[in-house]
């Protein structure tokens, strides 16, 4: 645990112009627990995800419509699974700047897109209905 706290502690003070990987589901945990974190692509927002204990998580395009689901770390990646679609793993590869998090979608082509923190808060989501497919 002490390890965690010393790499919590580099993660958080690292020189602007570093980024340190985060490839460890116990970091990515400290890190993200409790907060709903704020993405942007491209500089337009992009969606939020809420942080929920046990590796559980909200995810949301802003729209009013949120879809649950779990995160696990996998090979160096950070990988979620949802509810409305199961058999589809999406694994990101996340590091932490000096602006927060930054995420690059591990596409087969390494044409992945890029999410960056935007904003953090510890209030919750606000969805309406549940993901309903189309």
């Amino acid at each position: 645990m002490r390890l965690i706290h010393l790499i919590l502690a580099l993660c958080l003070s690292a020189p602007m112009a570093m980024a340190v990987p985060i490839d460890d589901g116990e970091i990515f945990d400290a890190l993200t627990q409790g907060k709903t974190i704020y993405f942007r692509s491209e500089g337009e927002l992009y969606g939020a995800e809420q942080y929920l204990p046990d590796h559980r998580v909200i995810w949301s395009f802003m729209d009013g419509e949120c879809s649950e689901g779990r995160w696990f770390a996998r090979a160096g990646r950070i990988c979620f699974v949802y509810e409305h679609d199961p058999l589809n793993q999406q694994c990101w590869i996340f590091d932490q700047g000096a602006s927060g998090l930054r995420a690059e979608f591990d596409a087969p082509d390494g044409q992945g897109r890029v999410l960056e923190q935007m904003g953090v808060s510890e209030k919750p989501l606000t969805c309406g209905t549940p993901w309903t497919g189309v």
